[in-house]
């Protein structure tokens, strides 16, 4: 017996949540590109590191965000018969491609702030406090855009960079001002360091976790053990194997799994409360579930209560 369940509520609020986002999108990427032109144009102007490394860091995210909000609108395509999810996946792409782009990001700023530690100039420190200043208003403006979800791992990126680009201006204010009143040349190709290293540090959580979700690997919110477990509980069930979980976007995991049921059945009812289960306790939208009478070769480790 083969069963699939699809909550249409849980699916339905999922792929309406992108669309909520489009306003944001844009507000973020407009506000956000304009004030990375003119930092680039200033940091040249003061000769200032942290400044030109806090505009290379608001580059790579507005490129995130435009990369985010292309996802976003592709994962609202219906499937075909040659690409039966539709193009959900692609959510993934873009935050592997997000987290690639600000790892690039953190080499830039890193080498110029080592060639400017070794040789360097003097810095327009008011110039850097003012448009730091500014920096801090519009990044934290526009992470608040997005400070509603935190289970779509594009939103969340698109929250936390943003974020954490307006920890890097307040940064950048203060060892501006360090500097004006010190005169230490140091001071900014030091902090230009130190926001590479802020940057790789609050980077690596996106990385790692749109890497384990492109290789099918278990969403890092759900545990294998405890639906393991769950599936064991559940009356009639005296094993199982090959059970599966993986993402499909950033916003829907699935579930494949076979049952060793002996003397039990599974009748639709108690399989879409099954599935329902799923859904609310493990953030699992696609259910999958074969019943088997008999043990037989599965392709992964068969697990039965005596094993685990």
């Amino acid at each position: 017996m083969h069963s699939h369940g699809d909550s249409p509520h849980h699916h339905g609020h999922h792929h309406a949540a992108p669309v909520t986002y489009d306003k944001a999108f844009i507000i973020s990427i407009i506000a956000n590109g304009l004030f990375v032109i003119l930092q680039i144009v200033f940091s040249y102007l003061s000769n200032s590191t942290s400044l030109l490394a806090d505009a290379f860091h608001n580059l790579g995210d507005v490129l995130g965000l435009i990369l985010a909000w292309i996802a976003a609108v592709l994962m609202k395509r219906a499937p075909t018969r040659k690409s039966t999810y539709g193009l959900k996946k692609i959510s993934i792409l873009s935050a592997l491609a997000n987290g690639i782009l600000l790892v690039f990001t953190c080499g830039i700023i890193a080498t110029d702030a080592v060639y400017k530690l070794f040789s360097p100039s003097p810095v327009q420190a008011t110039s850097v406090m003012i448009i730091a200043g500014i920096g801090i208003v519009i990044n934290f403006a526009t992470a608040f855009l997005f400070s509603r979800n935190s289970e779509d791992l594009n939103i969340r990126g698109a929250y936390l960079h943003l974020f954490y680009d307006a920890l890097v201006s307040v940064g950048v204010v203060l060892s501006a001002a360090l500097l004006y009143w010190t005169g230490w040349l140091w001071i900014d190709p030091v902090v230009g360091l130190l926001i590479s290293l802020i940057i790789l540090k609050g980077t690596w959580s996106l990385f790692a976790g749109s890497f384990r979700l492109i290789i099918d690997g278990v969403p890092e919110n759900i545990s294998w053990t405890a639906v393991s477990e769950f599936l064991l509980n559940k009356p009639g069930v005296k094993g199982f194997h090959d059970l599966h979980i993986w993402a499909l976007s950033t916003q829907e995991n699935a579930m494949s799994v076979h049952l060793y049921m002996p003397d039990g059945e599974l009748s639709d009812e108690i399989r879409a409360e099954w599935v329902e289960q799923l859904r609310h306790e493990f953030n699992i939208q696609h259910v999958t579930i074969q019943i088997e009478k008999t043990q037989t070769n599965c392709n992964d480790a068969c697990h039965h209560p005596k094993y685990l």
